[in-house]
């Protein structure tokens, strides 16, 4: 399942948002994942992600589901710093 986080906006910037995202993906995107299925998170046209969105967003699926999570197209310097931030503290 790919999910494209520009859905949520192109600038991604604080922690109840991110969890506000969380929640309604949660609720309407994840509702139809299988068990097995991979997770592709895609940053592409993302401006600005804050480690706090990252963190509440990315860690929840994390968190919240057993499938593996990827991240695709996350060559933006803002998106790269932040995610290497957040995995690294999860």
């Amino acid at each position: 399942m790919v999910i494209k986080v520009s859905n949520f906006g192109d600038i991604l910037m604080s922690r109840p948002a991110g969890r506000e995202a969380f929640l309604m993906a949660k609720a309407y995107v994840f509702k139809g994942l299988k068990a097995d299925e991979t997770i592709i998170l895609d940053f592409d046209g993302i401006k600005v992600l804050a480690p706090s969105w990252a963190d509440e967003f990315v860690c929840g699926t994390k968190n919240e589901f057993t499938n593996t999570v990827q991240c695709i197209n996350t060559e933006n310097p803002s998106v790269k710093a932040s995610l290497e931030t957040v995995l690294e503290i999860a």
